[in-house]
């Protein structure tokens, strides 16, 4: 029963943990509506969108040199030093875009400063992943793997959903004029505090059994990007693989779609952040249901589902949201292509954690993932935005659907990593 308890406790601390992080990661798109027009003035909507996304795709590039750099880290240090590192640095890049100047009060320092802050948090983030990723996987008990795990994507959800609801909330108690001006940094410093909070929690952390072995071992492997690719080429390429079509899918799905519902399908923007709260809680309440399903059925079941119905199903959702005018049918199209994307999150972090041995582990998560994460995730919404601008923003769909069906392939080659996983311990 204490076994149980301190387990809870560290899965409790460390999924608080990846919440925040990953909610100062998405405050800048939710809140990209309001503040696009302060460092970017010239252009339409649209154009102005267009530029932070940009920026946006930016913070995804450098997320390999922090998953390098902070996966090394967490195998040669531990786990707990990773994540306290990681929040430390989103915390300030937060606190950056806070209190940034508009293009206004510094001219082309203001956008800098954008950028300079999205960079720190996009190395922040790209060692949280494998971080968070490792430490979920090792902290929890050998038959509940999939479930524990699955807490990182229902706080990645979590944190894109708390940032949409502070969006929510501020929009109805600031309204429209206020939200423009000013009401945007609201979000950026709520981060920063809720990071410094975080930071605590983690120094408090246990750290993982794994890491422990793996640290008391005296020839134990170096962590570093040359032996990983080195003795684990298959591996690395697969994350990559079986990553390139989810990520996609999961930012066109969420990040993207609530800009779709507006500049699109035409709803308001206090509707649409709304239809997308809504539909982001219940995706929330899938994972841990899903990570359960595939402790019993296994991981590959869950993730051939999603890779058949993104390729089938993502071109007829987005035409069918282009046409609709009701906020009910909105809801529905939205919910459906979360659930179709809940078979890769719910189990992603814990099939790549299984794929690697202790002491490459956090490193062998992280930068594989965040390399297509950087060429497929962060470039999602640039290349919607993108198309549409030329007039072609059904390629869109069909772009995302080809990376699904390329996934698919992966996900029916791939060992079932249930039952060939390389954590010992647990």
């Amino acid at each position: 029963m204490k076994q149980r308890q301190s387990v809870l406790k560290n899965i409790i601390g460390g999924s608080a943990g990846n919440l925040v992080e990953w909610f100062d990661w998405y405050v800048y798109s939710a809140f990209a509506l309001y503040f696009a027009s302060s460092f970017f003035p010239e252009g339409d909507a649209t154009a102005q969108l267009l530029q932070t996304a940009a920026i946006f795709a930016i913070g995804f590039v450098v997320r390999p040199i922090g998953a390098w750099l902070m996966g090394i880290y967490a195998d040669r240090r531990g786990r707990k030093a990773g994540l306290t590192l990681s929040v430390s640095l989103m915390c300030f890049g937060s606190l950056l875009i806070a209190i940034a100047p508009t293009y206004a009060q510094a001219g082309i320092l203001s956008p800098a400063i954008l950028l300079l802050a999205r960079i720190i948090q996009g190395l922040s983030l790209g060692g949280e992943y494998g971080s968070s990723a490792t430490y979920l996987s090792e902290i929890a008990d050998r038959d509940r793997r999939g479930f524990w795990s699955s807490f990182q994507y229902v706080t990645i959800i979590g944190g894109q959903l708390a940032a949409l609801g502070l969006l929510v909330v501020l929009q109805l108690l600031l309204g429209e004029g206020a939200m423009q001006a000013w009401g945007w940094r609201i979000g950026f410093f709520a981060g920063a505090v809720l990071a410094v909070v975080v930071f605590i929690i983690r120094r408090r952390l246990d750290e993982t059994q794994s890491f422990a072995n793996v640290a008391a071992r005296p020839d134990r492997r170096k962590s570093s990007a040359r032996n990983l690719f080195r003795h684990h080429p298959r591996e690395a390429l697969l994350v990559i693989a079986l990553t390139a079509g989810g990520t996609a899918s999961f930012y066109a799905y969420t990040i993207y779609l609530q800009k779709f519902l507006a500049n699109t399908s035409g709803f308001d923007r206090a509707t649409a952040s709304q239809i997308m709260t809504a539909a982001l809680a219940l995706m929330l309440l899938m994972q841990p249901v899903a990570g359960r399903l595939s402790d019993r059925l296994g991981r590959k079941p869950l993730m051939i589902f999603f890779g058949v119905c993104a390729t089938l199903f993502t071109y007829p959702i987005f035409v069918a949201l282009e046409q609709t005018d009701s906020v009910a049918v909105a809801f529905a199209l939205a919910l459906a292509s979360l659930v179709i994307v809940t078979g890769y999150t719910s189990i992603n972090a814990i099939v790549k954690a299984e794929l690697f041995p202790a002491d490459i582990r956090a490193l062998g998560v992280a930068l594989p993932y965040a390399i297509a994460n950087a060429v497929f995730g962060g470039s999602a919404e640039y290349v919607a935005l993108y198309l549409k601008d030329v007039g072609h923003e059904r390629w869109f769909y069909i772009y995302i659907s080809a990376l699904a069906a390329c996934s698919l392939i992966a996900y029916i080659r791939m060992r079932e990593t249930r039952t060939s996983s390389l954590i010992e311990e647990g």
